[in-house]
């Protein structure tokens, strides 16, 4: 049997056997039960003979009796009880003979003597009276003594005892036994025994959990639980944009984790590059794809693209600026080279240094589409990046860094620095000052709203369809529809399948 079946099978079967156990134990056998329970059956002949010689020979069953001697003696206490989980009433008991209920038997004894007593309620020793039915005599034929007793009612627990001195008829081996005898309506009368300790049901209800516990403890050292969904082997290799390289990294990760046979191999240099490997190595090739901050650009309209997610981006200034806030007009004006001097927008007396994305960067692309309406970027670099803040030059200065975490460096790095990058990447990045759009912090949020203006989809491109069956479809299934949704949440960015118009993948205007 599938361990996984027999994990769920095991509990089920565990479950029905304690209901069925406790209907049979409470509703069946003990919802109207009459127990009995011999507390002390002991032989004294010897006893009293050791210590009184001779006395026993002078005891009479009764003063008008024939005087036989008394011997082979022995006291009997019998504890009865309702050991039931409902009270029994007088109309319980079933045996015919008038007011007696109960038939307490000794077999080879007579009953010399007897008395009541312990009773658990005052209000039971009513019933048990002189002539309420309780009697002591003898079935001569069957060498039994009888002790009748009457039809008590019993509220649930209630009890009373049954002392008597008994003499042996015939036989020399021990005697059987007392026996109490009678009917219950809808119930027992039933031998009890002693409750300091477990009876043989509840022990062998314990053993059969126990039983219950080792094999599923013992299934689950040898079993790693049920595969993940969609849940393929072999290696997949994922290129393209920096920005959204962290979401899948650890998206990566986590497959693995359910997936072991899961491999993943990565390199993110750039959108446009990515493309261009899938483009030329892709074609039969399902193992290979391309993450980028866009769609696919001009030339690559013949790969296959998927919307994954909308990523949130931001504009980040050195933080001596001092500046928290830049409109769209002046991030154009920067970009375009119209501001040469952060005092010309209200900064301090520092010259701009622009970073900018090479050409092919999907990040690049969405800044240019977003803020400053799809047109390029006019600032020609003239030096790069390390230039710049080595020679520190007294005019307007740009470079361009290739990936988001250089970006974010040299921002931090040079003073009257600009730059842009994701969100989730800037976010956790020290020596950079994130700023607002037009009062609008850059989060999931006020993009969905249509306040903050910089976002952008994130797509995966192949070369074909991609086979159902596939590594690279299910680990895009597991980012866009399952546990994946969860991590690109976690990096300020919106799964696809929950923004508001799924089909484009567009935050509502």
């Amino acid at each position: 049997m599938d361990n996984y079946l027999v994990q769920i099978g095991l509990p089920l079967v565990a479950v029905a056997v304690s209901l069925i156990a406790f209907l049979w134990e409470f509703v069946v056998i003990r919802r109207k039960q009459l127990g009995y329970r011999v507390q002390m059956d002991t032989p004294v002949t010897g006893e009293i003979e050791s210590a009184y010689p001779g006395v026993l020979t002078r005891i009479r069953p009764d003063e008008s009796g024939p005087g036989a001697e008394l011997k082979d003696l022995s006291v009997v206490l019998v504890r009865i009880e309702n050991d039931g989980v409902t009270d029994i009433d007088t109309a319980d008991y079933l045996m015919p003979d008038g007011p007696v209920g109960l038939h307490l038997h000794f077999p080879q004894r007579r009953v010399i003597g007897m008395a009541v007593t312990e009773l658990s309620d005052a209000t039971l020793g009513e019933h048990l009276e002189p002539g309420r039915g309780i009697d002591a005599r003898e079935d001569a034929g069957h060498r039994v003594g009888i002790i009748d007793l009457p039809k008590v009612p019993m509220n649930r627990r209630d009890h009373y005892k049954i002392f008597a001195i008994l003499q042996r008829i015939s036989g020399d081996d021990p005697a059987p036994e007392p026996v109490l005898q009678g009917r219950l309506r809808n119930g027992r009368v039933n031998k009890t025994e002693s409750r300091t300790g477990l009876s043989r049901t509840v022990l062998a209800f314990m053993t059969f959990l126990v039983v219950v516990i080792v094999v599923q403890f013992t299934l689950s050292l040898f079993d790693d639980g049920p595969p993940a969904p969609d849940c393929v082997s072999g290696t997949l290799t994922l290129v393209g944009s920096s920005a959204f390289e962290p979401v899948i990294r650890e998206t990566a990760a986590a497959y693995r984790k359910d997936c072991p046979a899961a491999n993943f191999a990565f390199n993110f240099e750039s959108s446009e590059r990515g493309l261009k490997d899938v483009y030329e190595k892709g074609a039969g090739n399902p193992g290979l794809i391309a993450i980028t901050d866009g769609p696919a650009t001009v030339g690559y309209s013949d790969l296959v693209s998927r919307p994954l997610a909308m990523s949130v981006f931001a504009v980040i200034v050195h933080p001596a600026l001092n500046i928290h806030d830049l409109g769209q007009d002046r991030i154009r004006a920067l970009y375009r080279g119209e501001v040469a001097n952060w005092n010309q927008i209200g900064g301090p007396d520092q010259p701009v240094r622009v970073i900018n994305r090479p050409v092919g960067s999907g990040t690049r692309e969405t800044f240019q589409q977003r803020l400053l309406d799809g047109n390029p970027v006019s600032v020609v670099p003239k030096y790069s990046c390390r230039t710049i803040q080595v020679t520190d030059p007294a005019e307007l200065a740009a470079c361009e860094e290739p990936l988001t975490r250089d970006v974010l460096k040299s921002v931090a790095d040079i003073p009257g620095a600009i730059g842009y990058v994701a969100y989730s990447e800037a976010a956790h990045a020290a020596g950079t000052e994130i700023v607002t759009i037009d009062g609008h912090r850059p989060n999931r949020d006020e993009a969905v709203a249509g306040d903050y203006a910089f976002w952008g989809v994130e797509y995966a491109h192949s070369k074909g369809e991609l086979p159902y069956d596939s590594l690279a479809a299910a680990f895009l299934r597991y980012l866009t529809d399952r546990a994946g949704k969860d991590i690109v949440r976690t990096h300020g960015a919106m799964p696809c399948s929950e923004v508001a118009q799924p089909g484009a993948c567009s935050p509502q205007r």
